[in-house]
């Protein structure tokens, strides 16, 4: 049958309305399915009518409407300890850390609610500009605070987690998952965001190869300020790579972005369940406490590694992004489980792409272009030298994941190889020692 008739209620008026759907309708891109199977199948029985009970039944979908509702009391634990003093500084850190993880996948939700109703080009742009916000967030008040160095290593960790860890997972317990079958997938997505971030490579080496060019005793205030603006002209032009890359994925060749196959049961999950303004106002709502738990962490990240014996750099570098990445994290893996691996690649890969060219980030490669940007407007001269070993492990890390996904099939080894590199590269930053705490405010 080419078309039926559908009936869906108004969570707004409470109306019920009858609408047409089409077989053959595109189906969801992976920037749209990424959390969906962390959350939970709401209720499909008429909704109450009414502002309070409509209140109380939007409350509950973004509340408890994810698998990752049991961290949501770490956030006013956080907020009461931070305000009353009845808390150290290291147990407002850790609980401001795990309250991060739910906002983030309930930002997530809100953005694709708001992207129904806004058509899927300025829906597209919609999830790939606020896929990360947490992240983002993070950023901007690390930045605030001239923590350059965690500005640094959080973005860094961002690109590297999506790139080895959630990939590599992914691959791992996906292979396993299907052992008897060849796990396939479309290479083109995959040499696009390969593509994208070997030019944000290549923007990070030539500061660090600038810098270091000339002799340490030569160097001048001019040497020094040309890193700089080396490292601003990029950023705009890495800005530049991804708004082609935007216009590529949205308009011209959006094909090799959506997600194919998928069954009615996922499908139907797939619609609007809250109203346009009602997600506007919790996404308005939620960005606001983001911002608040970002102030904290950023603001006891010191007392933390201190307290727990651990460096400032693994914090950054490993721990942040965990957390802010999670919701992706168990999304692309379910997806992988379930055979999908052009919507694992799309979360995966399309993160780390954005983080490395919007930030310097598809949900984590913008995020660096932006900083520079961001930290220009503000008056500090920040670049993208992100030191030798830092920048060391970024190219090892792409060239990998470049070599694993070159032939268009998957398996439980290359699943192995990923998290084992990341595995070798939080060990090396486990023990590597920051200098003292004036550092993190200027490499």
């Amino acid at each position: 049958m080419a078309s039926m008739q559908e009936q869906n209620w108004d969570l707004e008026s409470g109306d019920c309305i009858q609408k047409e759907t089409s077989s053959s309708s595109q189906t969801p891109s992976s920037s749209i399915l990424s959390s969906s199977f962390l959350r939970r199948r709401p209720n499909q029985e008429r909704p109450p009518v009414g502002m309070f009970k409509q209140f109380l039944n939007n409350l509950r979908l973004v509340f408890l409407g994810t698998k990752l509702c049991v961290l949501i009391p770490a956030i006013p634990l956080a907020i009461l300890g931070q305000c009353y003093g009845f808390m150290t500084r290291q147990w407002i850190f850790a609980l401001s850390l795990l309250g991060l993880a739910p906002l983030a996948e309930r930002m997530s939700f809100l953005t694709e609610q708001i992207a129904y109703f806004t058509g899927p080009t300025v829906g597209g742009l919609l999830n790939a500009t606020c896929g990360n916000a947490t992240e983002l967030i993070l950023a901007l008040f690390a930045l605030r605070e001239r923590k350059i160095l965690v500005l640094k290593y959080s973005l860094l960790g961002s690109v590297l987690s999506n790139l080895l860890l959630v990939l590599g997972s992914s691959l791992f317990l996906g292979g396993l998952a299907n052992l008897k079958m060849e796990q396939t997938f479309d290479r083109k997505q995959a040499d696009v965001n390969s593509l994208l971030l070997l030019l944000g490579l290549l923007c990070h080496v030539l500061p660090l190869i600038f810098g270091n060019s000339v002799e340490p005793q030569l160097l001048d205030d001019m040497d020094q300020n040309s890193v700089v603006w080396l490292s601003r002209t990029s950023g705009i032009l890495m800005l530049v790579a991804y708004g082609a890359y935007l216009f590529f994925q949205l308009r011209t060749h959006r094909q090799f972005f959506e997600a194919e196959g998928e069954d009615e049961d996922e499908l139907s999950e797939n619609e609007a369940v809250i109203g346009f303004w009602s997600a506007f106002i919790w996404l308005v709502a939620m960005t606001i406490i983001v911002a608040i738990l970002s102030e904290y962490v950023v603001g006891t990240i010191e007392a933390a590694s201190d307290s727990w014996k651990i460096s400032v750099s693994f914090i950054s570098l490993i721990l942040l992004p965990i957390v802010g990445n999670a919701a992706e994290h168990a999304g692309s893996v379910i997806f992988a489980l379930k055979n999908k691996l052009d919507i694992t690649l799309g979360v995966a890969l399309g993160s780390a792409t954005q983080i490395s060219m919007f930030v310097s980030w598809h949900n984590s490669a913008l995020q660096v272009p932006v900083s520079v940007i961001v930290a220009w407007t503000m008056g500090i001269p920040m670049d993208l030298d992100f030191g030798l070993l830092e920048t060391s492990c970024l190219g090892f890390s792409i060239i990998l994941t470049a070599f694993t996904l070159q032939d268009g099939n998957s398996h439980y080894i290359k699943g192995v190889v990923l998290c084992l590199s990341y595995a070798v590269i939080a060990a090396c930053f486990f023990f590597h020692k920051m200098p003292a705490s004036e550092s993190l405010y200027q490499r």
